[in-house]
């Protein structure tokens, strides 16, 4: 029997419910006659062995910060948007797991797309954030070199950020840096005025409502779970995400409902490249390695005041930018990420974001002495158990840094097409500038 359940969610979610919008064309369809067939009360249009097809114009897949500012940006060019997430909700992934940090510019190799977006991207976020109301604060950071061995890194890191265009950078002697935070120990530091602070549910929150106000849709609970070309059209396929409960990877489950955009944004996050290869006609060849980076929190508990009023980040290591101290608009200070390579992840797993997130308080014990060596008072039994976030990386333990991943039609020779791949950190920063660079760049 043909399943119509995404029909349902799309119903509830309100892609049929105005008359004057563009899918309510779906709905009339499904009330001819010609066109009926009654499963459990809902009606829907079909090809013979197939399930139902329907036209869309930009469906944006993933609603993470990233797709919702794509989803943003596009319905403000008056596009017909429509945004598909397999969770409840909007934002369950890395969005929602990760520092909340407002990034300056600074690491990231010059003319690279992390680079220019996150400076880019910064500024639009800064002004958003004025202009909507989204709590925030620009509360400057320390990167720290802890031994004079790390003091020419850590100058070459200032440099790196210079040459970036990150305004107001400047070299700091360990003595005025902990003038600046009396519970610091550094050899030497780089004080970023520019870094910050954000409060992300709120920023997404407000995204999803712009988009919706310029008539965007969503419909969560809805998993794209591949896809194939006829012609030069993309035919999506798509399931209600609980039929992928008892899903038997060796074989792809039926849709429930194939669409047929203009224009795909494929912005899942841990689950893009995963996605990509999902799509039969597209090259595997041009899909890139992906790879996974579990990272924990602690937080700071016993305390009456935060040691520090600003960020302290140590050194970069390998997958990551160091056990780093952030401070909430709350004031609760949080240590972390460390970085945890995970492999044999599943395909159902990534796909639902089953991903193991808990955080045992054994791992504290490596925690403690990377902390120490910038915050020596750090008491015994002060770090409790946070949260945990994935990286979705495309390198591997002791791999070089990867860029940024935007690639369209120029790339993969599929029209219509946009995969967003290894947009980890500075993803959120850069978010309003990747969709101002899709769109500018993709939109026909």
């Amino acid at each position: 029997m043909l399943k119509l359940s995404l029909l349902r969610i799309l119903y509830r979610n309100s892609l049929w419910k105005s008359s004057s919008h563009p899918y309510c064309l779906i709905r009339n369809r499904l009330a001819s006659p010609q066109h009926q067939r009654n499963f459990g009360g809902i009606t829907g249009t079909w090809m013979s062995g197939s399930a139902p097809r329907e036209s869309a114009d930009c469906v944006v897949i993933g609603a993470g910060v990233v797709g919702l500012a794509v989803a943003r940006q596009l319905a403000f060019t008056g596009r017909e948007v429509l945004v598909l997430d397999s969770a409840p909700t909007f934002g369950t992934g890395t969005s929602s797991r990760n520092s909340e940090v407002i990034h300056a510019g600074i690491y990231y190799p010059r003319g690279s797309l992390k680079a220019v977006l996150c400076v880019r991207g910064r500024k639009l976020l800064y002004k958003y954030c004025s202009q909507h109301g989204i709590p925030h604060k620009q509360i400057g950071k320390l990167i720290v070199a802890t031994s004079p061995s790390e003091i020419p890194k850590l100058a070459d890191i200032m440099n790196q950020g210079i040459q970036n265009g990150v305004c107001g950078l400047r070299f700091v002697d360990g003595s005025e840096a902990m003038r600046m935070e009396p519970e610091l120990w550094c050899e030497k530091a780089v004080f970023s005025p520019v870094t910050g602070i954000i409060d992300t549910h709120a920023l997404m929150l407000s995204l999803m409502g712009d988009a919706e106000n310029h008539h965007a849709t969503f419909s969560f609970n809805t998993a794209v779970i591949g896809a194939h070309m006829e012609g030069n059209s993309i035919h999506l396929h798509t399931s209600e995400t609980k039929s992928l409960e008892s899903w038997n990877e060796k074989f792809m489950p039926d849709p429930d409902l194939i669409l047929v955009p203009k224009l795909v944004i494929n912005s899942t996050g841990l689950s893009a490249p995963l996605l990509a290869r999902r799509f039969h006609d597209l090259d595997k060849g041009v899909i890139p390695s992906s790879f996974f980076a579990r990272g924990c929190y602690f937080t700071l508990s016993n305390t009456k005041k935060p040691p520090f009023k600003q960020l302290i980040y140590p050194l970069p290591e390998d997958g990551g930018i160091g056990v780093h101290v952030t401070l909430d608009l709350n004031g609760q200070v949080k240590f972390g990420p460390d970085v945890e390579w995970i492999d044999g992840v599943d395909d159902v797993s990534s796909f639902l974001n089953r991903f193991d997130y808990s955080v045992s308080i054994s791992r504290a014990e490596r925690f403690y002495p990377a902390i120490r060596k910038y915050y020596p008072s750090l008491k015994d039994g002060s770090l409790e158990p946070g949260y945990a976030g994935i990286r979705p990386k495309l390198c591997g333990p002791q791999q070089s840094p990867m860029d940024f991943v935007v690639q369209g039609e120029d790339l993969h020779g599929i029209p219509g097409l946009v995969n967003l791949f290894g947009i980890e950190s500075p993803g959120l920063t850069s978010s309003m500038a990747i969709a101002e660079y899709v769109v500018s760049r993709y939109l026909t």
